[in-house]
Protein backbone atom coordinates (compact mmCIF):
# COMPACT_ATOMS: atom_id res chain seq x y z
CA UNK A 1 0.00 0.00 0.00
CA UNK A 2 3.18 2.06 0.69
CA UNK A 3 3.45 2.51 -3.26
CA UNK A 4 0.14 3.79 -4.02
CA UNK A 5 0.19 6.25 -1.48
CA UNK A 6 3.30 7.55 -2.85
CA UNK A 7 2.14 7.81 -6.27
CA UNK A 8 -1.27 9.51 -4.92
CA UNK A 9 0.42 11.85 -2.99
CA UNK A 10 3.07 12.88 -5.62
CA UNK A 11 0.48 13.27 -7.87
CA UNK A 12 -1.74 15.41 -5.73
CA UNK A 13 1.21 17.61 -4.46
CA UNK A 14 2.01 18.47 -7.77
CA UNK A 15 -1.39 19.23 -8.98
CA UNK A 16 -1.91 21.68 -6.38
CA UNK A 17 1.57 23.40 -6.98
CA UNK A 18 0.38 23.33 -10.56
CA UNK A 19 -2.39 25.18 -10.02
CA UNK A 20 -1.12 27.99 -7.09
CA UNK A 21 -3.39 26.16 -3.95
CA UNK A 22 -2.93 25.92 -0.82
CA UNK A 23 -3.65 22.70 1.18
CA UNK A 24 -6.60 24.49 3.12
CA UNK A 25 -7.80 25.60 -0.64
CA UNK A 26 -7.63 21.92 -2.16
CA UNK A 27 -9.75 21.00 1.00
CA UNK A 28 -12.14 23.82 0.37
CA UNK A 29 -12.57 22.95 -3.05
CA UNK A 30 -13.11 19.37 -2.42
CA UNK A 31 -15.23 18.97 0.47
CA UNK A 32 -12.80 17.32 2.78
CA UNK A 33 -10.93 18.15 5.40
CA UNK A 34 -7.36 20.00 5.68
CA UNK A 35 -5.46 17.16 7.59
CA UNK A 36 -6.74 14.46 4.87
CA UNK A 37 -5.00 16.57 2.10
CA UNK A 38 -2.14 17.55 4.64
CA UNK A 39 -2.18 12.80 5.26
CA UNK A 40 -2.38 12.21 1.19
CA UNK A 41 0.57 14.42 0.59
CA UNK A 42 2.87 12.94 3.28
CA UNK A 43 1.67 9.42 2.24
CA UNK A 44 -0.11 8.94 5.54
CA UNK A 45 -3.48 8.91 3.97
CA UNK A 46 -5.29 5.49 2.51
CA UNK A 47 -8.64 7.75 1.50
CA UNK A 48 -11.87 6.15 1.00
CA UNK A 49 -13.27 6.13 -2.42
CA UNK A 50 -15.92 8.96 -1.15
CA UNK A 51 -12.64 11.04 -0.46
CA UNK A 52 -10.23 10.03 -3.55
CA UNK A 53 -12.72 11.08 -5.47
CA UNK A 54 -13.47 14.35 -5.42
CA UNK A 55 -9.95 15.19 -4.50
CA UNK A 56 -8.58 13.81 -7.48
CA UNK A 57 -11.25 15.50 -9.62
CA UNK A 58 -10.76 18.96 -8.03
CA UNK A 59 -6.87 18.73 -8.53
CA UNK A 60 -7.82 17.77 -11.86
CA UNK A 61 -5.75 14.25 -11.61
CA UNK A 62 -5.49 11.77 -14.35
CA UNK A 63 -6.66 8.83 -12.71
CA UNK A 64 -4.37 6.37 -14.68
CA UNK A 65 -1.82 8.29 -13.21
CA UNK A 66 -2.71 6.57 -10.01
CA UNK A 67 -3.83 3.58 -10.99
CA UNK A 68 -1.87 3.27 -14.08
CA UNK A 69 1.65 4.84 -13.02
CA UNK A 70 3.43 2.32 -15.54
CA UNK A 71 1.58 4.08 -18.65
CA UNK A 72 2.75 7.44 -17.78
CA UNK A 73 5.15 8.62 -20.52
CA UNK A 74 7.23 11.61 -20.47
CA UNK A 75 7.86 11.65 -24.17
CA UNK A 76 6.92 14.44 -25.69
CA UNK A 77 6.19 13.42 -28.86
CA UNK A 78 4.03 10.59 -27.59
CA UNK A 79 2.42 13.17 -25.33
CA UNK A 80 1.77 15.13 -28.30
CA UNK A 81 -0.26 12.41 -30.08
CA UNK A 82 -2.48 11.64 -26.80
CA UNK A 83 -3.47 14.97 -26.89
CA UNK A 84 -4.38 15.12 -30.63
CA UNK A 85 -6.46 11.92 -30.03
CA UNK A 86 -8.05 12.71 -26.91
CA UNK A 87 -9.38 16.04 -28.63
CA UNK A 88 -10.53 14.07 -31.39
CA UNK A 89 -14.75 13.60 -31.91
CA UNK A 90 -15.70 9.68 -31.90
CA UNK A 91 -16.28 9.80 -35.49
CA UNK A 92 -12.71 11.13 -36.06
CA UNK A 93 -11.22 8.57 -34.17
CA UNK A 94 -13.03 6.23 -36.18
CA UNK A 95 -11.81 7.90 -39.14
CA UNK A 96 -8.48 7.50 -37.97
CA UNK A 97 -7.73 3.68 -36.69
CA UNK A 98 -7.23 2.34 -39.97
CA UNK A 99 -5.35 4.86 -40.79
CA UNK A 100 -3.04 4.74 -37.85
CA UNK A 101 -2.59 0.86 -38.47
CA UNK A 102 -2.10 1.14 -41.99
CA UNK A 103 0.93 3.64 -41.63
CA UNK A 104 1.97 1.66 -38.64
CA UNK A 105 2.15 -1.58 -40.36
CA UNK A 106 4.10 0.03 -43.26
CA UNK A 107 6.86 1.90 -40.51
CA UNK A 108 7.26 -1.62 -39.68
CA UNK A 109 7.89 -3.27 -42.20
CA UNK A 110 11.35 -3.55 -43.71
CA UNK A 111 10.81 -2.16 -46.74
CA UNK A 112 9.52 0.72 -45.54
CA UNK A 113 11.04 4.12 -46.94
CA UNK A 114 12.52 6.35 -44.50
CA UNK A 115 10.18 9.55 -43.45
CA UNK A 116 12.23 12.36 -42.51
Amino acid sequence: MRDFSKILGDAAREARNGLGWTQSRVAEESNIDVRTVVNIENYRANPKLEVLWPFIRTLRIDASEIFYPELQCENPVIIRLRCLLENCSEQEATALIPVIEAVLEALRSEQYIQIK
